[in-house]
């Protein structure tokens, strides 16, 4: 019997899916596509900050912007004045070219070219200082505004984590914005964690607060802190996640793929979004009686945040016609017109996990005979598989047909792209959908 891992019911999607639209879009684009829902990311973006009012934190939400490169989010992040995450020269000028501005935006990723540590230092951009070298590059550029910094600390719980300060760097990167004095303005610190434990992220935020009342008796300003991303997506049941994990083996896989549960991004999460920043503001950082988010307000301590996925949950699909379906024993294999290359999982010899559905095209007669089958890419690589797992489709899939990867804006859709064979990159197709029952309306993404 096939393993089936739906994703959780969404309404809208099932509208979109029932219009003919994305059949007209197949058509007309003449190849894959993504659409995006940006009214979604509005939301997400609504329920984190009211996660922040709700624990009585002042807090501000930058957009991590690696998470998708559509231009239609940051044109979001521009009208909810929102913050944005980049980490490169090139997400850095078109954050600037879509209206952000550049005091609202945060410079992170590992040693920064010189060029950009300057234009973010003239834009008034937040730089988080990942090495000693980087501050001393940052003090001698002499810009016209001093460079707003925050002081990446390595997280001890992590210590093969590559970023970040160690203990005896950080005090000194500490002496030196003192010594700097009005050179630079050291706004306070920053980490980045891997995993999406809320206990963990209290804990080193616990500590990032310790360290800013330190620095403020050194005459620095040392106000806010940094917790990064890590902010979990709920994408299917708990109850088919864990059947899943329990029953998943090569046979469910074409040639015997083999795959462990650590493989797999945890597709359900009891604690997900602006629940889990509740949960993190909830946590008692160790050593500590009270709540990281009383911490917060005793010390007069911002709290900044740096969600990319989950401000993307449900915030858009990929969609795949499908070319051909070749029988074997027992399965199918479909091969679409996009390739691996478009859901990223696979860049981490992953599977994106959440059922894809099948959408038969309009034209034909559908039968209900249920089909398993594996998903190809239209590459000449046989590793070029979108789904290694056999699909329990409801019926076997023809050519023109769609198939539709649910939820997949959070960095499923550009993190591995390749236009290998001369193949078009899926376009991104931003889609308005009224409340009522009126046609929904789409544009390109720009």
């Amino acid at each position: 019997m096939a393993l089936t891992l739906p994703a959780h019911p969404d309404p809208l999607a099932d509208r979109l899916h029932e219009s003919g639209l994305l059949a007209e879009l197949a058509h007309g684009l003449g190849g894959p596509f993504h659409y995006l829902l940006p009214h979604r990311f509005d939301t997400n973006l609504t329920a984190f900050r009211g996660a922040l009012t709700d624990a009585g934190v002042e807090g501000r939400v930058y957009y991590a912007k690696k998470a998708n490169k559509a231009g239609v989010f940051v044109e979001r992040c521009a009208a909810q004045g929102a913050g944005v995450d980049v980490a490169s020269l090139g997400e850095l000028r078109d954050a600037l070219g879509h209206g952000v501005r550049g005091e609202d935006l945060v410079v992170t990723g590992p040693a920064k070219s010189t060029e950009l540590l300057r234009v973010a230092a003239r834009q008034g951009a937040l730089i988080a200082v990942d090495a000693l070298d980087e501050l001393d590059r940052l003090l001698t550029l002499r810009e016209a505004r001093p460079p707003r910094v925050l002081l990446r600390v390595h997280p001890r719980s992590q210590p093969g984590s590559r970023f970040g300060l160690h203990e005896e760097d950080l005090n000194e990167a500490v002496h030196d914005c003192a010594e700097a004095g009005d050179q630079v303005r050291m706004e306070g610190f920053s980490f980045h964690l891997s995993g999406y434990d809320p206990q963990q992220r209290a804990d080193l935020a616990g500590d990032l607060v310790e360290l800013c009342l330190k620095a403020r008796v050194l005459g620095l300003q040392a106000d806010r802190i940094s917790i990064g991303g890590g902010f979990a997506v709920d994408y299917v049941p708990a109850e088919a996640w864990q059947t899943f994990l329990d029953r998943q083996h090569p046979g469910d896989y074409h040639a015997g793929k083999t795959f462990t549960a650590s493989d797999f991004y945890p597709y359900h999460s009891p604690v997900a979004g602006a629940g889990a920043l509740a949960a993190v503001l909830a946590a008692r950082p160790a050593g500590h009686g009270e709540s990281l988010a009383v911490r917060l307000r005793q010390a007069g301590v911002m709290l900044l945040l740096e969600p990319g996925r989950a401000l993307l949950d449900g915030a858009g699909s990929s969609v795949f016609t499908v070319q051909g379906v070749k029988d074997r024993a027992g399965y199918g294999i479909v091969t679409v017109d996009g390739t691996s290359l478009s859901l990223s999982e696979q860049w981490f010899n992953s599977e994106y996990l959440p059922d894809p559905l099948l959408l038969p095209a309009l034209s034909r007669p559908v039968t209900a005979e249920p089909y398993r089958a594996c998903v190809g890419g239209a590459s000449c690589l046989d590793s070029d598989l979108l789904t290694w797992r056999k699909i329990a489709f409801p019926a076997r899939p023809y050519a023109g047909d769609l198939i539709v990867y649910p939820n997949t804006a959070g960095y499923q859709m550009d993190s591995n792209e390749s236009p290998f064979h001369e193949l078009p990159l899926p376009p991104k197709v931003v889609i308005d959908c009224p409340d009522d029952d009126a046609r929904p309306r789409w544009r390109l993404d720009r």
